[in-house]
């Protein structure tokens, strides 16, 4: 594979890789994984292979951040992961329904109503999906600053390589 070959396909997944952070129907941050070890394997020198390895570090620490700080926030609350995951599932569906807003919209009512069954206190429930929603956001927010960071390095990589 040429290193031009490398850089296209790096760019392409690390721009889907990206999109799939912020809308969950794509895959994201091991997109952007995949990306960088493309580039550090058959972008043809020592810098690509220094940039694919600083760029997975940090994507991984981005999704681990994201992963410990939801689920400490959750279980602080002791609110278990299943609604969240359904609540996506659903507002993934209602997505394709409603475009733009079909997701956000989804997400946040079915994961009201879920913890309204189960905490069966529409006050109790509301509180418990406010927190559910900021820690997932939060987590969003650090996976995806991790991986911009990332796709920042592999595409001034890809430009040195490249084009200078």
């Amino acid at each position: 594979m040429t290193p031009a070959f490398a850089a296209l396909i790096a760019i392409c997944l690390a721009l889907v890789g990206v999109a799939g952070i912020i809308v969950p129907v794509l895959p994201g941050s091991l997109s952007v994984l995949v990306a960088l070890v493309v580039w550090a394997i058959w972008g043809g020198s020592t810098q690509s292979l220094v940039v694919g390895i600083v760029g997975a570090v940090l994507v991984v620490c981005g999704m681990l951040a994201s992963a410990v700080l939801t689920q400490r926030r959750l279980g602080a609350r002791q609110i278990p992961q299943w609604p969240i995951a359904f609540s996506l599932v659903v507002g993934v569906v209602a997505g394709f329904w409603i475009p733009v807003i079909g997701l956000p919209l989804g997400f946040i009512v079915s994961l009201l109503l879920i913890e309204y069954v189960r905490v069966k206190d529409l006050k109790a429930a509301w509180s418990t999906s406010v927190v559910a929603m900021k820690s997932v956001g939060t987590g969003m927010l650090l996976e995806l600053a991790a991986a911009l960071l990332a796709v920042t390095l592999l595409g001034a990589s890809v430009f040195a390589s490249l084009i200078l």
